[in-house]
């Protein structure tokens, strides 16, 4: 599986216009190891093939930093098992993270692999609704997979105000967007054909 992670990674990522050292793929493959030991204990994903974690969860989450300075930092919402942030928190060393999930069990993997992947001097990890945390200095705010996100998506805004939103969705979220009268920027996942980053820039 981890072979097959990391040959996906190493073919696939042209795609994506990127070009990872080996040391930065060592890196993500000893993340991904990290969440296929505990995803069948703690549901931290969908069942998925290691080609799949590479292209769906961990270059399509490097999409991330063709929007973010060199150093910034940025709050994720609903991060669930650390996507979209931590492989953008392995790639980019001038990153820092606020890792924001409600779930305890997910808090303690996090809190786990946050450590053993050499982070945690740029991570903060939050237990709490996005409602009920502080964002502090962040610069930036993504979500990726937010349970009822449309439903959801007024509260982020008003929460995250006057950051950067970097949102993953789909032609809903998008639509949402519209609804709520909301400027954005939209690129295609490659490889996709129905997913999305939106980008809304800051300001008040």
């Amino acid at each position: 599986m981890r072979d097959q992670f990391i040959k996906a990674l190493k073919t696939r990522q042209n795609s994506f216009s990127m070009s990872l050292t080996d040391v930065q793929i060592e890196r993500l493959a000893n993340y991904y190891d990290l969440v296929r030991e505990q995803n069948e204990f703690l549901n931290l994903i969908a069942p998925t093939t290691g080609e799949e974690f590479a292209v769906r969860h961990v270059l399509e989450s490097l999409t991330l930093l063709e929007y973010l300075p060199r150093e910034t930092t940025i709050a994720d919402v609903g991060t669930g098992a650390g996507l979209p942030s931590i492989p953008c928190l392995l790639v980019r060393e001038g990153l820092s993270g606020m890792l924001i999930e409600s779930k305890e069990k997910k808090v303690k993997f996090l809190s786990s692999a946050v450590e053993a992947l050499g982070l945690g001097d740029r991570v903060t990890i939050v237990n709490k609704q996005f409602e009920e945390a502080d964002p502090g200095d962040t610069e930036y705010v993504t979500c990726r997979a937010l349970d009822k996100f449309t439903t959801k998506l007024p509260r982020l805004m008003k929460w995250s105000r006057p950051r950067g939103l970097l949102l993953f969705g789909g032609n809903n979220l998008a639509e949402k967007l519209r609804d709520l009268d909301v400027k954005f920027d939209q690129k295609l996942m490659p490889l996709s054909e129905q997913r999305f980053l939106f980008v809304i820039k800051g300001g008040r």
